[in-house]
């Protein structure tokens, strides 16, 4: 049996650039993989099996269907595997959890099955995928450019710890779409704040909260009804800006100290709220 981790991941900075004749938006993020993980394990199988303990998952809805699709139909392959899906990271929270464990898929089943596939037409897979799926083939701290599709690999930041929250807020459907459909030319900006945290974590200097940003932040609180309310009360609690994670509804305030953030974690638990505390992750999953 082969077991691999599925990092989640937060957005640092997200911000669209514009708006492209193929419909799809020109972003660039410093994204950050997190130690809040699903876990996958993998046995070999005379046919795909997937298993998972949260009765809230959907194959059928999930990349991970489409990740083993897309593998057997790139190497003519017709053979089998038993996926045991364990859920930690909420599903559609912003925190990338269903795209990271699509990308686990791909190379579970590649060194699962012997495949050899070069990282190179693993991430082109992964492209096809989703935008953010290719980040999470090597996860640590990286620039994403595109529509999210190009990945480039950047400095670890330093070590620090989040506290996340998950408000119950009814989404919209399609929900990070309707997201982008919201934006206007007004909420496009140059690149400049991702690039300013590129060039601090180049000369190894900390990231401040005054460096985060979430283009969605300017409509995700009218998308999201009553989760302005979550945030203003979370950063009551946490003393620290508080930033949509992703396209939300989760919710992140960053700590460079690791007893306030847990401080900060048991004050939300006690009071009822789904709340997680995790920490930055800079190793690849690989």
């Amino acid at each position: 049996m082969l077991t691999l981790a599925t990092p989640a991941k937060i957005n640092l900075t997200l911000e669209v650039l514009q708006k492209r004749p193929d419909g799809y938006h020109e972003i660039r993020s410093v994204m950050q993989a997190i130690s809040l993980s699903d876990r996958l394990s993998f046995k070999t199988n005379e046919k795909i099996i997937f298993q998972c303990d949260s009765p809230l998952w959907q194959a059928e809805k999930s990349l991970v269907s489409r990740a083993v699709d897309i593998l057997r139909r790139q190497t003519n392959s017709c053979r089998g595997a038993l996926i045991d899906i364990t859920k930690t990271i909420p599903l559609s929270s912003g925190l990338g959890g269903d795209s990271s464990d699509a990308a686990v898929v791909l190379l579970g089943l590649n060194r699962l099955w012997e495949l050899g596939i070069p990282p190179g037409d693993l991430a082109q897979m992964a492209g096809e995928l989703g935008s953010d799926v290719p980040f999470f083939l090597s996860g640590g701290t990286a620039l994403a450019e595109g529509r999210g599709e190009f990945i480039s690999p950047l400095p670890d930041m330093h070590h620090a710890w989040m506290v996340l929250l998950l408000p119950h807020v009814e989404s919209p459907e399609f929900k990070t779409g309707a997201l982008y459909s919201r934006l206007r030319p007004e909420h496009f900006t140059s690149g400049d704040r991702t690039d300013a945290l590129v060039a601090r974590l180049t000369r190894g200097e900390s990231i401040r909260s005054c460096d985060l940003c979430n283009v969605f932040e300017n409509v995700a609180f009218t998308a999201f009804n009553g989760l302005g309310k979550y945030r203003d009360g979370f950063e009551n609690i946490a003393a620290e800006p508080v930033h949509l994670a992703g396209a939300g509804p989760a919710l992140c305030a960053l700590f460079s100290d690791a007893e306030k953030a847990a401080r900060v974690w048991r004050n939300l638990k006690e009071r009822g709220l789904e709340t997680y505390l995790a920490e930055t992750q800079n190793s690849a999953i690989i």
